[in-house]
């Protein structure tokens, strides 16, 4: 029983260590490459991606629709895709309504040949998984200040350590209400199920037959 419970406390875990992983902001500088728009069709990803941008007169839920992306490279010669989709008010609650602004700004700031190079800070979330077709939704872009510009993710860092003081204060009055009231209910209820067995055993052997004298 104990491992079935470590089992489902590790599981628990993973999961929602994935769920923040996903949602959470993520920043990189990249060099924007190219700009473009192309109609996805969706089927067993469609959890993974955004709503119509705001305004449009396409239906949520619709099979097909127009989206924006956006090619770029990371510092490390890595190539990274972006979707570039408005969130509304759907979750993750980044509540994004200029995904075209968003659009004219990383086309603005595309390294063109013979040009010198620029670089961008790009917020995001999400994974790249190419064997689902799931790309990262782009949120924010914003010139560098250089390619090698230090990001520090002081609202992942403050999030996570509200979030896990309150856990864990969670977690001591769970310890605390288990151990003072549920221990010892559950201990007089094993006391009395030990009396009524005892009491049973005894007027069970009251029914065997004594041996003669």
């Amino acid at each position: 029983m104990r491992y079935l419970l470590w089992a489902l406390a590790i599981t628990v875990a993973l999961v929602f260590g994935a769920f923040l992983h996903y949602t959470l902001p993520s920043r990189d500088v990249v060099q924007v490459t190219r700009t473009f728009n192309r109609i996805v069709q969706f089927g067993e990803n469609s959890i993974f991606w955004a709503s119509p941008d705001v305004g449009s007169n396409v239906q949520a839920g619709a099979v097909q629709r127009d989206v924006l992306f956006v090619d770029a490279l990371r510092r490390d010669g890595e190539v990274i895709v972006f979707r570039n989709e408005d969130t509304g008010f759907i979750w993750p609650p980044y509540f994004k309504y200029n995904s075209s602004d968003v659009q004219a700004r990383a086309n603005n700031l595309i390294s063109r040949p013979g040009e010198e190079e620029r670089w961008a800070v790009v917020t995001y979330y999400g994974w790249r998984l190419p064997w689902l077709s799931v790309f990262p939704n782009l949120v924010s872009i914003r010139e560098a200040e250089s390619r090698d510009e230090v990001l520090i993710p002081w609202f992942n860092i403050i999030f996570l350590t509200v979030l896990f003081a309150i856990l864990g204060a969670l977690a001591v009055r769970l310890r605390r209400f288990f151990r003072n009231r549920v221990q010892p209910k559950v201990a007089s209820i094993d006391a009395a199920i030990d009396e009524r067995r005892e009491g049973v055993s005894r007027w069970l052997a009251t029914w065997r037959p004594k041996p003669p004298r």
